[in-house]
């Protein structure tokens, strides 16, 4: 294993997700993993196991390619697939915290992650708070002794704000505590957060991993060997893990994440580009645009932009709730990262948790999935549903 992670730091990203564990099937030659839809495994004895498969909650053949293929993306020693993003982060906390513990999250993040902690850790006697993480400043100020992980959503979401993951990993260092980066909009392919100092990268592979709006799923990945022992047994002793076809169906999704990240960029750009100048506009949330202000950042530690876009609408929520109606190609629905365009309103859907705390979204804000669709057919829609 080591010398194939040898060779493989050397490839570039789109020959790895085609290739990093997906040799060919010993048995038959297939080119693509089996699906081992299987739960236990035939032992040469007692304790006598093949391949260190025993039950597949503990390991999964099918599993255990997509987690080589998630480490070798990321540049990462471990890799780990989970049921779901959420399941993922679960483990994480789980595996770091103990009740006492405090962790500082950001002023903008996934409406599940924030329900995660103000819903369910909080009652674990972990203690959490809010700070402006594209400030590596108000990061340094929020921390407190027994502060034990950072936590960053860098595209963040909704509102596509941008943090430094190398000044925050210093600050991290600094302290002795985890920086964790929910890499999920940018994905692998457009940001490399372990390269930049991250201790730990989450991901919901439901989103662009998967790519196609047909799998839920999770993962983590991390470069320190202690730490992926210690998630993996945390992993098997919860249980949440990712069924073989689930891993299977991420794993081809993965092989073209490449050039549908290029392609969502190109059309998020001109997306961007139309929402700008529209009168009906009144503010425009992509990194990509000069005026944003973590567009230098973004530019240093992104292959570019990405796919995701949101925008506040003049005359309000009822207003922005309407554009989202009106939308006809844009499918109007939750999640993101798929082939297809969607289409939300944030507050009323995806982020109603955090109404009435710090990380409540505007109400007259719309968040755009891109898709990978003609450009010139989604400006066309975008334009009709604005009015």
């Amino acid at each position: 294993m080591s010398e194939q992670r040898d060779e493989r730091h050397h490839q570039h990203f789109e020959t790895l997700a085609i290739h990093a564990g997906q040799e060919a099937d010993p048995a038959t030659g297939a080119v693509v993993p089996p699906i081992y839809q299987v739960s236990t495994y035939k032992q040469d004895g007692v304790g006598g196991l093949r391949g260190g498969y025993e039950y597949s909650r503990s390991a999964n053949p099918t599993r255990t390619a997509l987690e080589e293929n998630l480490a070798a993306l990321d540049g990462g020693r471990r890799g780990l697939a989970f049921a779901s993003g959420l399941a993922a982060e679960d483990c994480l906390l789980r595996t770091l915290l103990a009740p006492g513990d405090h962790v500082i999250i950001p002023n903008d993040a996934y409406g599940g992650t924030f329900r995660l902690f103000s819903k369910v850790v909080e009652r674990w006697g972990v203690e959490w708070s809010v700070a402006d993480t594209s400030d590596p400043q108000a990061v340094r100020a929020a921390l407190r002794p027994r502060t034990k992980a950072i936590w960053v959503e860098t595209p963040s979401n909704p509102l596509l704000g941008i943090s430094d993951i190398s000044a925050l990993a210093g600050i991290a260092r600094d302290a002795g505590v985890r920086l964790v980066v929910d890499n999920t909009f940018a994905s692998p392919y457009l940001q490399q957060p372990l390269a930049l100092g991250a201790d730990v990268v989450v991901y919901s592979t439901t989103k662009y991993m998967g790519g196609h709006s047909d799998v839920v799923g999770g993962a983590l990945v991390v470069n320190d060997d202690a730490l992926g022992e210690e998630l993996a047994y945390h992993q098997n002793a919860m249980g949440a893990v990712a069924g073989p076809f689930d891993a299977w169906l991420v794993m081809r999704g993965i092989k073209t994440l490449a050039v549908r990240m290029d392609r969502h960029s190109a059309n998020a750009a001109r997306i961007a580009e139309l929402l700008v100048s529209h009168n009906k506009v009144t503010r425009v949330y992509w990194p990509g645009l000069a005026e944003h202000p973590g567009h230098e950042v973004a530019a240093k530690q992104m292959r570019s932009f990405g796919g995701m876009v949101s925008f506040q609408v003049a005359g309000g929520e009822q207003a922005a709730v309407e554009v989202c109606n009106r939308a006809q190609l844009f499918t109007l629905g939750e999640s993101l990262g798929g082939v297809e365009s969607l289409i939300e309103h944030p507050g009323r859907m995806t982020h109603a948790s955090t109404a009435g705390s710090a990380l409540e979204v505007p109400g007259d804000l719309v968040r755009l999935s891109v898709g990978i669709e003609s450009a010139d057919d989604l400006l066309a829609d975008l334009t009709q549903a604005l009015g």
